[in-house]
């Protein structure tokens, strides 16, 4: 069994796309599709609220409070300057190089 390993820098751009693909996103939601675990995981979403890469908001549901992310306008900026150039240029799983 192959255990694939994804670098905290494709963590971050899957974060930020299925945001921008959905637009607003619960966490527990937003962990499922991008394939993280909440306890694991959940450190980068606070330092990608932290550098206001995305925003968090919680939401009364009921006696809980839900918890919803959505992209920032800085977060988009990110992801085309940044994310999407460096995925061009390191892409994941490249099978090229071995042809």
């Amino acid at each position: 069994m192959v255990h694939e390993y994804r670098e905290r820098i494709y963590i971050r751009k899957d974060i930020i796309l299925k945001l921008y693909e959905h637009g607003e996103l619960n966490q527990s939601k937003l962990m499922s599709y991008c394939g993280l675990n909440n306890a694991k995981h959940r450190e980068i979403l606070d330092e990608m609220v932290n550098k206001g890469m995305i925003t968090r908001k919680e939401e009364p549901w009921g006696s809980k409070m839900i918890i919803k992310y959505s992209v920032s306008e800085k977060g988009k900026e990110i992801l085309r300057a940044v994310l999407e150039p460096y995925e061009e240029l390191f892409p994941r799983g490249d099978t090229t190089a071995n042809d």
